[in-house]
């Protein structure tokens, strides 16, 4: 059953290589490498530390660890690329509150597959702090952003 996320993962990939890009070369590398970074440490200190959750079985699994990258990067490009970055407050906040909804479902599903296991975390954990996942990623860019403009 896990073999499907995988290749729900890599359709993201392709979506995420295929749509047009809004993003520099730049900001891509940068907001990618940043978003693999934060979840990869967040997921060792909630899976190794704290024994929240994990991916297949207890300890680390390559599985696990490639299917981070399937997904972190294509979901940061997603999301960022479509940031409505001019739009009011609101229409921000309706935006991140859609993520977070996406990827609790996501979430829901993939852990029913046993990819991800639960071990003491709960959906709702996840739920709540989506949103602030979510404007990490969109305060690393403009602060990538800021920097390049320091250096034109």
């Amino acid at each position: 059953m896990w073999k499907l996320v995988f290749i729900f993962f890599f359709i993201l990939v392709i979506i995420a290589y295929l749509v047009p890009k809004r993003l520099t070369k730049i900001e891509l590398y940068t907001t990618n490498l940043f978003a693999l970074v934060f979840g990869i440490n967040v997921d060792m200190i909630l899976n190794f530390k704290y024994h929240l959750y994990g991916y297949f079985e207890k300890g680390f699994q390559w599985h696990g660890f490639i299917g981070e990258f399937l997904y972190f990067i294509p979901v940061s490009i997603l999301f960022l690329n479509y940031y409505p970055y001019k739009g009011t407050n609101q229409t921000k906040l309706f935006y991140i509150l859609a993520w977070t909804a996406g990827s609790s479902i996501i979430e829901f599903i993939v852990e029913r597959t046993h990819f991800f296991n639960y071990t003491g975390w709960k959906l709702w954990y996840s739920i709540c702090v989506y949103p602030f996942v979510f404007l990490i990623l969109v305060t690393h860019l403009r602060i990538v952003r800021r920097l390049i403009k320091l250096d034109s």
